[in-house]
């Protein structure tokens, strides 16, 4: 497997190369030259496997230049030892045709975990095949963030920072990343939003020099491991509901495109799968875009959702590469005028491709809080305010035909403000979180200033 950037201008690169890097030198983002096909015979075949090994057949492909299989057995078997659900990520029944896939049985809550955990055992593999260390640099709305930290603290060849938007993630996230105790780990305060954060990033992989000096490295969904690893839990949920036979629907609370986009990656592969749901909060750029070709960047408003709180969406650069038919130069030109403008628009026969891939949608701050009471009393289920917004279009634009999955993103405790205010309680933490408001936090406050950012990382990276 060869992985191509989106911008056309970076070399093609293997797995184990594309791990490391993570973003390409032409600002792109890397995607697979081809995409593998799964038949519907592997389909059967496939039915009836765990997670772990259905993880390994539907991974495989992406990796096995780079990584044996009996290798990459074993590093999958690590990475979701870490669970707490012996099913990795359990579906549970909400109503006649309403499925909820549970994503937040992992050591730090969210989703992420399904792809950080693995990726650690990665780089931990790669790095000492080539007896290498990196710098890992990445960004957060909350959840990436103490996924990545969790995923790399205490191994021995990479440093990790992450930057974080100072006052707009949830007290639990914060302190999830703030709060671990090891030498290779740094938690970075920035004084502005989650795409100041962003951008911060993608300018420091832009410095060659000191990209270069520091062997730069990224966990954001900017790396196509993460995407890799998102995929199979759509496998997984598809296959559980009657797939290779019918299809099902997936609404999928997102922000930056990279979780929706795993499951246009599955599609892709031959997953018989219906519409794929696109859910935003207020800062609804991606349903703007979905419903009348309108992908143009507003004011970032502090919401309930904060995970979703972006108005640049990252991956969905691999998605336009696919719109743009695959060609790069197309694809930097758009993205440039993008930045430039802030809008962008793909012409009639490109939205028309993408509004019948998929379907956006939105909800406020009140009507979550709506939707949270509600299946509460209807379900018994307590929702976090991310989540609750992909089972409500689930349940509202569902089919009679086909299941629709709500992927339920976050543990309602890494919420609890938003759950008390629509429920009255706060739930509890897991067990292993318990003391969590107890341990001593450790973090830096920087501005909003790359150099500031830059000598941070040069100051406190080891070796």
């Amino acid at each position: 497997m060869q992985y191509i950037s989106t911008r056309g201008a970076a070399p093609e690169l293997g797995f184990d190369e594309v791990l490391l890097v993570g973003l390409a030198n032409d600002g792109g983002l890397y995607v697979p030259k081809t995409w593998p096909q799964v038949s519907t015979e592997q389909l059967h075949q496939w039915s009836t496997l765990s997670y772990q090994a259905l993880a390994v057949e539907v991974m495989l492909p992406f990796v096995e230049d780079s990584i044996p299989r009996d290798d990459f057995a074993v590093l999958v078997d690590r990475a979701y030892s870490t669970f707490q659900h012996s099913s990795v990520t359990p579906l549970k029944q909400l109503d006649s045709n309403l499925y909820l896939l549970e994503l937040f049985h992992g050591p730090t809550l969210a989703f992420k975990d399904c792809a950080l955990q693995l990726l650690g055992h990665l780089f931990d593999h790669v790095l000492e095949q080539q007896d290498r260390r990196v710098t890992i640099v990445g960004a957060t709305s909350g959840d990436t963030g103490s996924a990545a930290i969790e995923a790399i603290k205490g191994r021995a060849r990479a440093d990790i920072f992450i930057l974080f938007p100072e006052g707009r993630v949830s007290p639990v996230q914060q302190r999830q990343m703030t709060t671990v105790r090891a030498e290779n780990v740094h938690a970075l305060a920035i004084d502005g939003t989650f795409d100041d954060c962003q951008d911060l990033v993608k300018a420091m992989f832009a410095d060659k020099g000191f990209r270069e000096k520091v062997n730069l490295s990224a966990v954001n969904s900017i790396n196509w491991a993460r995407i890799m690893a998102q995929i199979v839990y759509y496998f997984w949920a598809a296959l559980r509901l009657g797939a290779p036979e019918r299809e099902v629907d997936f609404c999928v609370p997102t922000g930056n495109f990279g979780n929706v986009f795993a499951g246009y990656a599955a599609k892709q592969m031959g997953l018989p799968m219906g519409r794929l749901m696109v859910g935003s909060n207020r800062n609804d750029i991606l349903t703007r875009f979905f419903e009348s070709d309108d992908m143009s960047t507003r004011a970032v408003e502090p919401s309930l959702s904060p995970s979703m709180d972006i108005q640049i969406s990252s991956n969905f650069e691999r998605y336009l590469f696919d719109l743009l038919d695959r060609d790069g130069k197309a694809t930097g030109q758009t993205m440039t005028d993008f930045r430039r403008t802030g809008r962008m628009q793909v012409g009639q026969g490109g939205w028309n491709r993408a509004k019948s891939e998929f379907h956006g949608f939105s909800l406020s701050d009140s009507a979550c809080v709506a939707a949270m009471q509600h299946w509460h009393k209807a379900a018994g289920e307590v929702l976090d305010p991310h989540t609750v917004i992909g089972v409500q279009h689930a349940a509202e634009f569902g089919t009679v035909e086909r299941p629709a999955v709500a992927l339920a993103t976050a543990h309602p405790a890494k919420f609890p403000a938003a759950v008390k205010r629509a429920l009255g309680f706060e739930p509890a933490l897991p067990s292993h979180l318990t003391d969590l408001y107890d341990r001593p936090e450790q973090f830096s406050v920087l501005a909003n200033v790359l150099e500031d950012v830059q000598n941070h990382v040069l100051t406190n990276r080891r070796g």
